[in-house]
C-alpha cells in the first residue's frame, strides 16, 4: 500500500501564531503516526514560484493523511494556524 503525504507550501504572517499552531498539532499528528520529512529547511526555488516554508509530512497511507486532517484534533490546531499563515496544502499519493 502506498504512503500518503502531506505538501504544503507555507507563507508565516506571524511567528508567536506559528508557533502555538505547531505547539498543537502535535497531539494530531501523534494521534496518526505522522512523520515529518521536511519541515520548513533551507530551500532552493529552481523554477516556477514556491512559498519561502515547505512542509512534508508522511503517514501510513492517503486515508490515515485525510483522518487525520479532517480529525477534531488537527481542525483546533489549524483554526491556530489560519490567522498567522496563508499557504497550499495538499494530499498525494506516495509511488511505489
Amino acid at each position: 500500500m502506498a504512503k500518503g503525504y502531506w505538501v504544503g507550501q507555507i507563507v508565516v504572517h506571524d511567528m508567536q501564531g506559528y508557533q502555538a499552531y505547531r505547539a498543537a498539532n502535535a497531539e494530531a499528528f501523534a494521534k496518526y503516526g505522522a512523520k515529518f520529512l521536511i519541515r520548513g529547511g533551507e530551500q532552493s526555488i529552481l523554477e516556477g514560484t514556491a512559498n519561502p516554508r515547505t512542509v512534508v509530512i508522511e503517514f501510513t497511507d492517503v486515508e490515515t493523511a485525510q483522518a487525520c486532517y479532517d480529525s477534531p484534533e488537527y481542525q483546533a490546531a489549524k483554526a491556530l494556524r489560519d490567522p498567522a499563515s496563508d499557504g497550499n496544502l495538499v494530499i498525494v499519493e506516495g509511488y511505489e
